[in-house]
């Protein structure tokens, strides 16, 4: 499912998403697609892909909002106002956890800080389960948590959140097994705990 595309970037490992607008797309996303903590690919279709990203923030945008002008009683008639468009936005604060090669069979992942820099107007698209899974895998098959670090410093002001969100779906869906679950059950523990306690302070 296509979310929308890039327009900006904060950062190396951190770029901004336009949301597909309803008026300009029949398939616009809906509210409950692009959630924290969403995983997303950015690529071009049936082109080439540049990266794999989190959600870990968002911003909506109202031109209207504390506009003390002066305003119409009613809704404009489309009739009488042709050029009338929607300017409000639904903006993605994104950071960049890797790419997904696809080349191969299976598909594995290149986590951590890509070394490409993503184009404005690449499309952003929502992971199915399969390709989150897939990301998640090492060329050898092997499951790999290796972004664990550069989440928690790059994953803004809601960094610990994001994070202990992640493990925890990670488990849920039982992309690990064996001493590497454990391993996520543990670190999602820690996480709980510090949260708790910096929440406490």
């Amino acid at each position: 499912m296509r979310l929308g595309k890039v327009v900006k970037s904060n950062s190396h490992c951190d770029y901004i998403v336009q949301v597909d607008d309803e008026t300009e797309f029949l398939d616009a996303p809906k509210a409950d697609d692009y959630g924290f903590g969403t995983f997303v690919k950015l690529e071009e279709s049936h082109g080439r892909h540049w990266a794999v990203g989190l959600v870990y923030n968002s911003q909506l945008l109202n031109p209207n909002f504390n506009n003390l002008g002066p305003r119409l009683t009613s809704e404009p008639d489309p009739v009488f106002a042709p050029d009338l468009i929607t300017e409000t936005r639904t903006l993605l604060w994104t950071v960049l956890i890797g790419s997904l090669v696809s080349t191969t069979t299976p598909a594995y992942g290149l986590q951590g800080i890509p070394r490409v820099v993503v184009p404005v107007d690449t499309p952003v698209v929502k992971m199915t389960h399969d390709e989150i899974h897939q990301f998640h895998l090492d060329p050898q098959g092997r499951s790999q948590f290796t972004y664990y670090s550069h989440l928690l410093q790059a994953g803004g002001t809601f960094a610990k959140q994001l994070t202990y969100q992640v493990l925890t779906e990670l488990i849920k869906a039982q992309m690990f097994t064996g001493p590497e679950e454990r391993a996520l059950i543990v670190l999602s523990k820690d996480l709980a705990w510090r949260n708790t306690v910096a929440a406490m302070r």
